[in-house]
């Protein structure tokens, strides 16, 4: 595996953090809360905290060392201070499977710009050239639209409905489950 911990697009900066960060990424999950704990499951009672944040990111950079889970943090090159999402690709299995699953999730103020696009696009190829993975798969609720476009919009395909797959706001839900294989 041969990865680098900082990649470039046209327009952004992908980055790993580690602890040092955990201000910016609050703020990051703070700024877009409602949006975010829709699709997400239930938050510990300290999440929207520093410290909660400072051990997440050390934990997922010792992860990412390990090779198991690779978090990249989305920055606009035009503001390079500024967390606007986060792509992770975790549950990498090795061996005979070569996968992992993505998840992905971009401040509101900057959707429907490309910008999520144009990010996974470049994980994508990170963990099929970078990483030598063969299949991705991603999951998402059904309601979910914007996500479901943006999967088949870059050649995800889907694969069938998970039942009562992960619990979200309380109650079990469905996610559809996709998947890409290398080229």
């Amino acid at each position: 595996m041969d990865m680098n911990f900082i990649y470039e697009t046209k327009r952004l900066q992908l980055r790993i953090l580690n602890g040092t960060n955990a201000a910016e990424t609050l703020q990051f999950y703070l700024n877009d809360k409602e949006l975010f704990e829709k699709y997400e499951p239930a938050r510990t009672r300290n999440f929207y905290t520093e410290e909660y944040h400072r051990y997440v990111l050390n934990y997922e950079y010792n992860l990412t060392l390990k090779g198991t889970t690779v978090r990249y943090w989305i920055y606009p090159k035009e503001e390079p201070d500024k967390i606007i999402g986060t792509i992770s690709l975790r549950n990498i299995m090795r061996g005979s499977y070569q996968k992992c699953e993505i998840g992905y999730k971009l401040s509101s103020a900057y959707q429907h710009q490309g910008l999520a696009r144009e990010a996974i696009k470049k994980v994508i190829d990170i963990a099929f050239y970078d990483m030598d993975l063969h299949r991705i798969e991603a999951c998402c609720m059904p309601d979910n639209t914007t996500s479901i476009r943006l999967l088949e919009g870059l050649d995800f395909q889907y694969e069938g409905t998970l039942r009562s797959y992960a619990q979200i706001c309380g109650q079990y839900e469905d996610h559809l489950l996709f998947s890409l294989l290398r080229p």
